[in-house]
């Protein structure tokens, strides 16, 4: 087993020279954007793995604020995603979002729940609950060791910063596949206004789904890009997580949430029967009401714009990645990829 080539020449879409359309990219292209988001990954790459965790922690979850607005959309409910119910039912985000494999979703919703309880915020807390959610890296990793636990949850959050974020091969995303290719993270953000008032979006995915890759409309078949290599490997879920300072509320952000479904179709998923794709929104704007529905369309549009330049970054960013009995997940090769977007006029 190989690990992924340490290039850094990989492209973002902004480096293809896409345009961002009706809403200008934040600074960092990034969930960071959002003031107060910060992300952290920890990434096991050898010996059998290629697996991790990718932590997206809200500042505003601090003691004097026990829970932010948010929401969940359930494209197709083929997941294990941990604190799902209450999550919907109450419209309320409580935790850090973790992601990470399968099979250590629930070790890592453990780990999490433990680390959250020895804070001196949580010191009297008898309920709480954690959000975990995955994609199945089986492909490229040895996903029945659960080789992701407390370990790995206590690195991410130590390592969650604000700026830019680490895309592709990495976290929650070492070892996932999209649209023939291999997937990782993705990120990406939109400053849009909303009600008047100046707000971002951001998103950030992890993306093992299924598909015919489209960038800015322009097919980009694996079966193609990748006629000398094997038959490409099929992944089967997708994770969104969605962030913003709009003002806006639980009820609100489950809008919010299903655009971020609908997006995955701009980059070609074909929502296969086996795909658990699943967004996540919440906000971190301090509410005092608010906005009106007639004021939601512009953050919605910037909402499928931000996630389906997240999915297109995760697979831009992800180097050809090599797992145990030498199964491989070939990167998207970017020389083709300018090519047909040049011959095509989206560049």
């Amino acid at each position: 087993m190989t690990r992924p080539s340490s290039s850094t020449s990989r492209p973002r879409l902004a480096d293809l020279g896409v345009p961002s359309g009706a809403f200008a990219r934040g600074p960092e292209n990034a969930i960071t954007d959002v003031r107060g988001v910060r992300v952290g990954h920890a990434t096991l790459h050898g010996d059998g793995l290629h697996t991790g965790v990718t932590a997206i922690v809200p500042d505003a979850l601090a003691a004097e604020r026990r829970s932010l607005p948010a929401n969940l959309s359930v494209g197709n409910g083929y997941g294990k995603l941990v604190g799902a119910t209450q999550l919907r039912e109450l419209g309320a985000l409580e935790t850090p979002i973790l992601l990470t494999s399968t099979l250590s979703v629930f070790r890592v919703a453990d780990a999490l729940l433990g680390h959250l309880l020895a804070t001196p915020a949580h010191a009297r807390t008898t309920t709480l609950n954690p959000v975990v959610g995955e994609t199945n890296d089986g492909f490229l990793s040895d996903i029945r060791r659960r080789a992701v636990g407390e370990e790995q949850v206590a690195a991410a959050l130590a390592a969650a910063a604000p700026g830019p974020v680490a895309e592709g091969a990495v976290g929650a995303g070492a070892g996932t596949v999209a649209l023939g290719y291999k997937g990782g993270i993705g990120t990406a953000s939109r400053l849009v206004e909303v009600a008047g008032r100046a707000c971002t979006v951001g998103v950030l995915v992890q993306t093992n789904f299924s598909g015919t890759l489209r960038i800015a409309g322009v097919p980009l078949p694996a079966e193609e890009l990748l006629a000398d290599e094997p038959a490409q490997p099929v992944g089967n879920s997708c994770m969104i997580v969605v962030a913003t300072d709009a003002p806006v509320d639980g009820r609100q952000l489950g809008r919010v949430a299903n655009r971020a479904v609908f997006a995955m179709r701009g980059v070609g998923a074909d929502y296969a029967q086996g795909s658990g794709d699943y967004a996540i929104a919440f906000s971190v704007h301090e509410q005092h009401g608010p906005a009106a529905d007639d004021d939601l369309s512009p953050l919605f549009a910037a909402t499928m714009d931000a996630v389906e330049e997240a999915l297109i970054n995760s697979v831009l960013a992800a180097e050809t990645t090599v797992g145990p009995e030498g199964r491989t997940a070939h990167g998207v090769p970017i020389d083709r990829v300018r090519e047909r977007l040049a011959r095509a006029g989206a560049i």
